[in-house]
């Protein structure tokens, strides 16, 4: 008996730092994860079953938008998508829904033209989970291999669970940045192409933007912007191909159905609707304050500047002043937090983490709508925890 306490001893005492024994963190890692893994699980089997559901999630509006390219009929025209995404499901609550991505995105909707809503957004949604999973694994590895535990905070954070369960483009911004994050050193030309997925949501990256631009010209890695001019050049050449009058029709609909006749949950909209309603230009007030503050953070950094871990409280100030954004735009968080919960030594800062997540699913499966003002916490939450994680990163865990 006494010989086997001690080899239980031993055991315990030759476990990594990072991993000790069952406690609060590891406990609310796990409870999250497996809830909220399961309900996305569930989801993602039920939809290409279900013609419905299918066609009533942002999925639709992707796949009608490829149906309407497919038949050489314009994708920002009333009737058409009106008519198309009826077909497939869209409640008849809804208004008719657009593409709000630039047109250099209609190349991706394209294959969905040619194949039926179920069968489209089953390979959607295996293509989201793939960014997904792929973004998560290379952060862990750009980090060192820490614990794996800990990955489970990235493929369980609920904005991107919920952009996988709408079917939103999001998860491709992530991958683009996550691949830029780990090909910028190694192969420049590559990593500037990959921040084309970050160009199907430039919204969220305008700040993170000016600092790029100012570490091309410091560091002088002009190879990343030719990457990233040359990948957006063939984009806009194979958008034209598809459809000649696209930026023309794409204008004509933002100024017809644009983003300013919609509350979006973001502090930048709420700042807009509290001065002046009608004046969208205060949508950019927030992100020219970001920028001025990531220019003085980079320049302090220039000499020692490192993408990887630099970079995690850029891209969330990034987000959280972003002109518009909405939760399931926060997916771009995880390789942020993920920096944070890989140096942090606070176990009760990780089960924090894992809670806020498990908030925002279980205020969905409640009722809160996406377009809530619920959701505003969830950005300025992210940089505060980081902030805190970073805080505590030498300090005893608590």
């Amino acid at each position: 008996m006494k010989a086997s306490k001690e080899a239980s001893d031993e055991a315990s005492r030759k476990l990594p730092a990072g991993q000790p024994k069952y406690d609060i963190a590891q406990v609310s890692i796990a409870l999250v994860s497996g809830l909220t893994l399961a309900i996305t699980a569930l989801f993602m089997c039920v939809a290409p079953l279900t013609g419905n559901i299918a066609g009533a999630r942002d999925f639709v509006v992707y796949w009608a938008t490829g149906q309407q390219l497919v038949h050489h009929a314009n994708p920002y025209e009333v009737d058409g998508m009106m008519r198309t995404e009826r077909a497939a499901g869209l409640p008849t609550g809804y208004g008719v829904l657009f593409m709000r991505n630039p047109p250099w995105a209609l190349a991706i909707t394209y294959p969905l033209g040619l194949i039926g809503v179920r069968v489209g957004a089953l390979l959607w949604s295996l293509l989201l989970l793939a960014c997904l999973w792929g973004s998560v694994h290379m952060v862990w590895q750009m980090h060192g291999r820490p614990s794996q535990l800990l990955n489970f905070l990235g493929y369980s954070f609920a904005p991107a669970l919920v952009c996988l369960i709408v079917g939103q483009t999001s998860l491709f911004a992530l991958l683009g940045l996550v691949l830029f994050l780990r090909l910028h050193r190694a192969r420049p030309f590559l990593a500037g192409a990959s921040l084309w997925l970050c160009a199907l949501k430039p919204h969220l990256f305008l700040v993170f933007g000016v600092v790029l631009l100012m570490w091309v010209v410091v560091s002088k890695s002009y190879k990343v912007l030719l990457g990233a001019a040359t990948a957006l050049a063939a984009s806009c050449v194979l958008t034209w191909l598809l459809d000649p009058a696209a930026w023309e029709q794409y204008s004509h609909m933002m100024r017809t159905y644009g983003i300013e006749r919609e509350f979006i949950p973001c502090w930048s909209v709420v700042l807009r609707l509290w001065v002046s309603p009608q004046t969208t230009l205060l949508q950019y007030v927030l992100p020219v304050l970001g920028a001025v503050w990531a220019v003085v953070y980079y320049w302090r950094r220039r000499r020692i500047w490192d993408w990887v871990t630099d970079s995690s409280a850029l891209m969330l100030v990034s987000i959280l002043a972003a002109p518009y954004c909405w939760v399931f735009d926060q997916a771009a968080a995880i390789p942020a937090l993920l920096h944070g919960a890989y140096v942090t030594r606070s176990r009760v800062l990780l089960a924090v983490l894992a809670a806020a997540s498990l908030g925002i699913e279980v205020a969905l499966v409640c009722g809160v709508r996406l377009p809530s003002a619920f959701f505003l916490w969830t950005a300025p939450a992210w940089l505060v925890w980081y902030l805190l994680a970073r805080r505590f990163r030498t300090e005893t865990r608590g």
